[in-house]
Order: structure tokens, then C-alpha cells, then sequence
């Protein structure tokens, strides 16, 4: 049986608040917590299957051009060669929900130094690699001097959405105060500590693959259209994954070339990307060149608002890193105009790498606001007061719950944070300068499609199912819950199975939207089969009182006498209808960080750093907390270290491991507060939530970069802000 639920309206059911078991928002511990950590969670390249061959990917060693020739004869003499697959379907962009390039691209056009265009299929790992490393083959590459490598010679095209609205240079033209400024951000990998992975299985019918997959959902369409195979004969396994941001939404080389290898050999073919390879094929966040045009009155409020921003990609890709997504929303400004172009430049694919949009733009659109603050000569938490918007000033929409000003103000009260105008170089401490800044946090909320089985055992445990993964964000410890809450059941007394393409399909994990739309389907299920038993109970469901089995009606009797020994199963569909039209989403929050800088040395330290957010219901106060300290954590990265540095005469990744590029450590990190301000959404999601995952990172960049201004007087405008610089920027 299937329950669908189409949200056009606010859910004010409050589905969620019906239960008794007294578990949501609660800080339930992972439920497969002790499997990872105890390494007996199997991940992708974990997966035992007999006679097992290994694939390595050979990768092109220029930036542009055509493999003329592989002399595959010549590989299959080395030691333990079984085979060497250059099927063009094993070469694919991992695009933006995309599937793999047309069968009519030819694979030998290689558009990316490190380009994978061929696979070669040993006995063992080692004499993979030995192989792959020797592999004789011929190329034409293109003349260099032909090439677009540097993202200031590209050709720019303007990308839809823009949005202009009255005279923004009269604007600034007149305004009592104006801040025009420019600044770079760097590009940014994925990082995830698991490489991507994939084992593939073919029993002459169908085909069985164990990958590192974000979207299995999407994911099986992908490789059915790769492989031209039906997707009833495809299963695609992804239980556990190593972390993702982004870099495992599309399919990837290694799972297309270790299914054909499967198919071609008849036997189970394992590929394992190296570190190098990820960080060289798999998508990178782009880097970015971004314009900020403030106009404010006399009292700060905004008059005119400008953001535009250059990101890049390879040609003919359509994905634009969305540097302007939270601008277009978060700030008032009659006069506006935010504009978006991409670039064409022959780098590995750009594509989404945390928080996609907002990790770079608002970062830059904070620190501005920060310029601003100091030019009016008021707080900066007062100036972003003063400009938060009644109605989406871009299409006129009222907003879900905006958290917004309560962040700011009860964030500043926990920081202690010194209200009024501020100067840099107020305090030292022997050689280092202290400071603190502040930033907002925005991050648009989505929903996704969402299906899910939940199936209440006669014996009064529960079973869930999707092909939802959980990439380190909580989702079996949230659905336990959600399932436990309806169900009137303790956590030991629910299973949840995600990551099996055989399960109803989820909305996969990216985009923040993951909890709040599989949350949905499983609300929208259980809610179903509360109303199955109450029927059984002879009462009505909103007189249905359920906790650990039993009903609370003084009849002593449980879910197994209701049961009666017979299942019940449910599958719920969830799926976004015409709210969106009537309502803009997001989540929001609010960075507080201090600063340490040297004097002699231009080093930065984050001392302390508060992160106050407000994303609807908290499903669980303990998965959302460490979701909102890694984004801080990133938020230290891409403010401090981290950076993609590409060869400038041949376009080859320079720093393509965690050796070069620099991720936060330990070190880096001080204690995060998180303060988490809980208010019910109806119009975000059936279960009331928003958005959490990558709201951590939205901003917080920002604040590290306006505490070491009030720190040393070192007004940055490039991302990472690295010694060298801030000793550069720093006053005499």
C-alpha cells in the first residue's frame, strides 16, 4: 500500500507531536555508530565477493587533446593483466545529476589534465598499478597556447536568474554611504577521508554494484543509461559512506569502468580511486571573483544592493557554482542587481563541494557588510538588523520562519559580544593581536521527491526502508526516531536500511534536503499505519497513546495483540507541490569568532568560534549539532588554508593530496558552540524541519575574516587568507 502526500500548503498537522515515546529532537546516538567505529561497517571497497579482479584508472598526463592509440596487446603480456577496458562509456563528467557522456562522444577527447580514459584489469592491486603506471599508449595533445588554463583569460557567459531591479549606480551615486569592493575566493576539493569506490558483480543478468554513492536514486538511472541496461537489472548498494560533500552525487569513473570490466570478464571487478586521482578527476568547487555595491541612508538601512560573481567550468557543462543564491534573499535594497557568469576553462569539472553557492558568497557578501558597518559607523550585528526584510525582496514572497534576527541577537548574547562601533588593534597580547567579527548565515532550503516502506513487524518491531543514504549525517539515528515517535516504539525497536536501489526511492543526500524529505515519507507512512491501528483498536487516531509497545489506555494491550501476528506495511510518498510558489525557505544563523593574529608573522588562530542557527524542528539535538560544528570547521578551512593550485602552464593539479592541501586539523580547530533556536516550520516540510547539513559553512568564513581586521587591522580580500597575505594587508 503507498500513501502519497503532496505539500501545496502548510502542514499544520503536527504529525510529529502525536507520539508519546517522547524521542524527537532528542541526542539519540548513532544507531550504526559502534559498526564504524569498530570498522566492521563495510564501505564500498570492503565488500567481499570470490575471484575478485582489481581495475586502476590510467589518466591522461596533458590538459587537452586526443588519445590516438592504446597498444592494449602489449598490456596483456605484463604480469596478472586480465584486461584493459577504453570503452567510451566508462569516461563520465560527474556533473550536476547528470548522466555520463552520449554514446556519441568519442572517449578518447580528453578536456581535463588527469582525465581517466582507460582501465586496466589485473589479479591484484599491485600489478593494477604496475600496469596502469606503464600502460603504452599515443596522444595529439592541443597546443597549450590554445588553451584557457588561467580563470582571467576565459570567456565569460551570462548564466539565467540574474536579477535587476531599479538604478543600482544612481544608487551609488548618492548614497550617504557605499562600499565597492572586490574579492577572490579559491577553489575548493571535496576532501571526504573515503576515496571513491566501487565493486562491481554481473551474474549474466543482472548487474550488482557496491559504490560510494550519494544519490542512488539518481545514480541508477545514470549507469542505466551509461550501460544501456534496463534499471530492473541494476542494483546499486551504498549502506555506508566515508563522507561526500557533493563529490558522490553523479557517477564517477570508477563505477562505470568496474561495471563494464564485471560484464565484459564475467567476474567481480573492485576499483578504488588514489587519493591523487580524487582530488585530480572528481569535481572541484570553482573558484570565484565576486563584486559587492552596498548603498545605505544615514542609518545604514540599504538603498542598493549589488553582487556579482564569475565562477567557472568546462565547456559545455551547465552547472554555475550559485555564488548569489542567499544574496538575492537575505538583505533589503530597492535598487538591486546580481549578476552570474561563467567562464570556460579546462579544468576537471565544476560541480557542488559543500554548500555549494553559499560557501563562497556569503562569506564575501559578510565581509562587505563588515566594510559597511565600519563606513556607517554603527555594529555590525545592528546593520544586519536593521536590513532583514519582511518579504523575499527579489520575488515578493513572504518567508517560512525566519530565524534570522533572533540568531544575531541571542548568538551576540552568548559570545559577548561588545555592541557599538569598533577599530581594529584594541588589543595585544604580547605579539598577537586579538580580535573578534561576526557574520549571518543563509542557506536556501529544499525539498526532494521522497519514497519510503515502513513496515510494523507482528511482533511489534518496526522496519524501515529507502535507498536514502547516510553519508556521516544521522539519517538512520533521525528515521529511528521518526519511526520510534510514531510507532510508539523504543529506538532498539526500530531497523532502518538505507542505500539499496531494491528499497522505494529516496530523495538521496545533497542539497540539505535529505531529513526533512525522507522524514516526510516515513511521517506520511507511519501516520497511515497509526490509523490502521487505532481502526484495530476501535478508537480514534488522535486518541491513539502509544509508548515502548503498548497503549495507554489502561487496557494493558500491546501492539502485538493488535497485530494479531499480521504485518502492516506502508509505503510513503512524499513530494514537494506549490508551496515553493508561495513562499521562499531557508535556513538561517548567525558566526561569532575571535581571532589571535601575530604580529611578526601574519599566522592566524581561531580562538573561539559560536554558530546560532535556526533550521526549524531539531530531529536530533545530537547529529544536527555535529552537522553545524563541521560546517564551522570547513568555515576555518576555506578561511585559513584551504586552496586548489593549478600548474599555470599546463593546467595540471599541483596539490592533489591532504599532504598539499591544507583541510583544518586539530590544531586548527578550538571548542565550537552551537546554539540551536528550535521553531517549527509547517511550510518547509511534512515533518517541520529545514535544512541543516551545510548551513554551518554559509558564512562563517566571513566572521574569521572581519575578526582578524578588528584583530590587526588587515582588511582582506581574498580567500584563503594565508600568513603571506595578512601580513601584506596589515598597517605599518
Amino acid at each position: 500500500m503507498t500513501v502519497h502526500f503532496k505539500q501545496d500548503e502548510p502542514d499544520t498537522r503536527n504529525l510529529l507531536d502525536r507520539g508519546s515515546q517522547d524521542i524527537i529532537g532528542k541526542a539519540l546516538s548513532r544507531p550504526e555508530g559502534l559498526a564504524k567505529v569498530t570498522g566492521t561497517a563495510p564501505y564500498a571497497a570492503e565488500y567481499h565477493a570470490e575471484d575478485t579482479l582489481t581495475g586502476v584508472l590510467v589518466t591522461a598526463p596533458f590538459t587537452k587533446g586526443t588519445i590516438t592509440g592504446i597498444d592494449k596487446k602489449k598490456a596483456l603480456e605484463m604480469d596478472g593483466v586480465v584486461a584493459v577496458i577504453d570503452d567510451m562509456r566508462m569516461t563520465v563528467r560527474p556533473a550536476q545529476g547528470g548522466a555520463g557522456e552520449s554514446p556519441e562522444q568519442q572517449p578518447s577527447h580528453i578536456d581535463y589534465f588527469g582525465q581517466p580514459f582507460a582501465l586496466v584489469v589485473a589479479t591484484s592491486f599491485e600489478k593494477a598499478t604496475h600496469a596502469a603506471k606503464h600502460l603504452p599508449f599515443s596522444y595529439e595533445a592541443d597546443d597549450l597556447g590554445d588553451i584557457p588554463l588561467d580563470p582571467e583569460d576565459m570567456e565569460t557567459e551570462e548564466d539565467d536568474g540574474n536579477v535587476r531591479a531599479g538604478d543600482l549606480a544612481h544608487a551609488m551615486a548618492t548614497a550617504p554611504h557605499t562600499v565597492d569592493l572586490t574579492y577572490v575566493t579559491h577553489g575548493h576539493a571535496s576532501a571526504a577521508m573515503e576515496p571513491h569506490a566501487a565493486l562491481a558483480e554481473w551474474d549474466g543478468d543482472r548487474l550488482t554494484v557496491h559504490a560510494s554513492l550519494q544519490m542512488p536514486n539518481f545514480n541508477i538511472s545514470e549507469l542505466s543509461d551509461a550501460l544501456d541496461l534496463p534499471e530492473d537489472k541494476i542494483r546499486i548498494i551504498s549502506r555506508y559512506v566515508g563522507g561526500g560533500f557533493g563529490s558522490k552525487l553523479g557517477l564517477s569513473e570508477e563505477v562505470t569502468a568496474a561495471a563494464l570490466a564485471a560484464m565484459e570478464l564475467k567476474r567481480p571487478v573492485r576499483v578504488v580511486m588514489s587519493r591523487q586521482q580524487v582530488f585530480q578527476t572528481i569535481m572541484r568547487r570553482s573558484e570565484s571573483k565576486q563584486r559587492v555595491r552596498l548603498a545605505a541612508d544615514g542609518e545604514g538601512r540599504l538603498i542598493g544592493f549589488g553582487h556579482e560573481a564569475r565562477v567557472s567550468n568546462l565547456p559545455d557543462e551547465e552547472f554555475a557554482e550559485p555564488v548569489l543564491q542567499s544574496s538575492v534573499f537575505l538583505y533589503g535594497g530597492e535598487n538591486r542587481l546580481m549578476e552570474l557568469e561563467v567562464g570556460r576553462i579546462h579544468q576537471m569539472t565544476a560541480g557542488s563541494v559543500r554548500a555549494p553557492g553559499e560557501a563562497i558568497g556569503m562569506p564575501v557578501l559578510e565581509a562587505a557588510m563588515d566594510c559597511l558597518a565600519e563606513e556607517v559607523g554603527i555594529d555590525p550585528v545592528e546593520l544586519r538588523l536593521r536590513n532583514i526584510p519582511e518579504k523575499d525582496p527579489s520575488k515578493g514572497l513572504p518567508f517560512t520562519e525566519h530565524e534570522l534576527a533572533d540568531c544575531l541577537t541571542k548568538g551576540a548574547e552568548a559570545f559577548g559580544w561588545e555592541k557599538g562601533p569598533r577599530k581594529p588593534r584594541q588589543r595585544r597580547e604580547g605579539e598577537w593581536w586579538i580580535g573578534t567579527g561576526m557574520a549571518s548565515a543563509a542557506r536556501v532550503h529544499n525539498v526532494s521527491e521522497a519514497k519510503a516502506r515502513v513496515t510494523l513487524n507482528g511482533d511489534g518491531t518496526a522496519r524501515v526502508q529507502s535507498d536514502m543514504t547516510d553519508i556521516g549525517t544521522g539519517t538512520y539515528a533521525v528515521l529511528t526516531q521518526i519511526a520510534g515517535e510514531m510507532l510508539g516504539l523504543a529506538p532498539e525497536n526500530v531497523l532502518v536500511e538505507l542505500g539499496d536501489t531494491d528499497f522505494p526511492r529516496g530523495p538521496g543526500s545533497g542539497g540539505s534536503w535529505g531529513a526533512a524529505s525522507i522524514g516526510s515519507a516515513v511521517v506520511i507512512a507511519c501516520q497511515s499505519i497509526r490509523e490502521k491501528l487505532a481502526d484495530k483498536a476501535g478508537i480514534g487516531e488522535d486518541q491513539l497513546d502509544l509508548r515502548d509497545g503498548s497503549l495507554r489506555d489502561g487496557s494493558n494491550r500491546t501492539l502485538q495483540d493488535l497485530l494479531d501476528g499480521e504485518p502492516l506495511s506502508v509505503e510513503g510518498h512524499y513530494e514537494p507541490g506549490d508551496i515553493s510558489d508561495d513562499y521562499t525557505a531557508s535556513s538561517f544563523g548567525a558566526f561569532f569568532a575571535q581571532v589571535r593574529v601575530n604580529r611578526h608573522t601574519g599566522e592566524t588562530r581561531v580562538e573561539r568560534m559560536l554558530g546560532a542557527f535556526g533550521f526549524g524542528r531539531v530531529l536530533n539535538a545530537q547529529t544536527a549539532r555535529s552537522q553545524c560544528i563541521g560546517g564551522m570547521v570547513w568555515c576555518i578551512g576555506s578561511a585559513l588554508t584551504e586552496s586548489l593550485l593549478f600548474d599555470p602552464v599546463d593546467g595540471h593539479l599541483a596539490n592533489c593530496d591532504l599532504a598539499e592541501y591544507h583541510v583544518p586539523v586539530h590544531r586548527d580547530v578550538p571548542d565550537l558552540e552551537v546554539i540551536m533556536l528550535e521553531r517549527n516550520d509547517p511550510a518547509a516540510s511534512a515533518v517541520q524541519a529545514k535544512g541543516v547539513g551545510e548551513l554551518g559553512m554559509c558564512g562563517g568564513a566571513g566572521a574569521i575574516a572581519n575578526a582578524i581586521y578588528n584583530a590587526c587591522g588587515a582588511r582582506m580580500f581574498e580567500f584563503p587568507m594565508t600568513p603571506d597575505k595578512v601580513l601584506e594587508a596589515m598597517p605599518d
